[in-house]
């Protein structure tokens, strides 16, 4: 339990709690190359809107495919929604995030998987679709290993994937500070208010997270 009194007593409200803790991303106390990043995302980030162009940043996370094995007692006036403590696993899909802070547009796109090739067909689905007539899209990403340029040469002729490179300037979180990704801050959003819920199938997700995406755009 927890005792509390006025301070005029000899007790203060901020006495040590250890049964609590906090998960947090703990940078390194001293790395030049964190900071180097670090000032590098955030001058993008001050960057007035350009249309020729455009500030997008992009994330993705797995999302875990619960299935019932009783059916959920639903939701009345009073009383909350029971679901059962046992479930059954159906594997996972992928949520791959982008977000264009400045023009207040998201689009998310569920996979079956988070491969290099799936990394590298949205990339080209950035460029191609949502960007065709962008001169140049800044591409704010963490540093994960299939986030390479590279990638693209090996799912892409070269003159192909060159033509790909050729439209993005490159942007990467530091190592331990991918929170710098607006996109993974959106990821966040999207879990608190769409996917809290069980989901048994990648169709259901893809329901949730294109209404989502909708009426966040809207």
């Amino acid at each position: 339990y927890n005792i509390s009194r006025s301070s005029s007593s000899g007790f203060k409200k901020n006495e040590l709690k250890p049964w609590k803790e906090k998960r947090f991303v703990i940078p390194a106390k001293s790395s030049s190359d964190f900071v180097y990043h670090m000032e590098q995302v955030l001058d993008v980030y001050k960057r007035p809107y350009n249309e020729d162009n455009p500030v997008v940043c992009s994330d993705e996370s797995p999302k875990q495919l619960i299935g019932e094995i009783r059916q959920p007692i639903p939701m009345q006036r009073g009383k909350e929604k029971k679901i059962d403590s046992e479930y059954v696993r159906n594997g996972v899909c992928n949520i791959f995030m982008m977000i264009e802070p400045l023009a207040g547009k998201r689009l998310v796109k569920v996979t079956e998987r988070r491969t290099k090739k799936d990394w590298a067909v949205w990339i080209k689905e950035i460029v191609d679709d949502q960007y065709p007539n962008a001169k140049l899209i800044t591409l704010v990403q963490d540093n994960l290993n299939t986030h390479n340029p590279a990638v693209l040469y090996g799912h892409y002729t070269p003159v192909e994937a060159k033509r790909l490179i050729d439209k993005i300037e490159f942007k990467y979180t530091p190592k331990h500070g991918s929170w710098l990704d607006m996109a993974e801050i959106e990821l966040n959003v999207l879990q608190s208010q769409c996917l809290k819920e069980r989901m048994e199938t990648k169709a259901q997700v893809e329901k949730a997270v294109n209404a989502w995406q909708n009426d966040r755009n809207n």
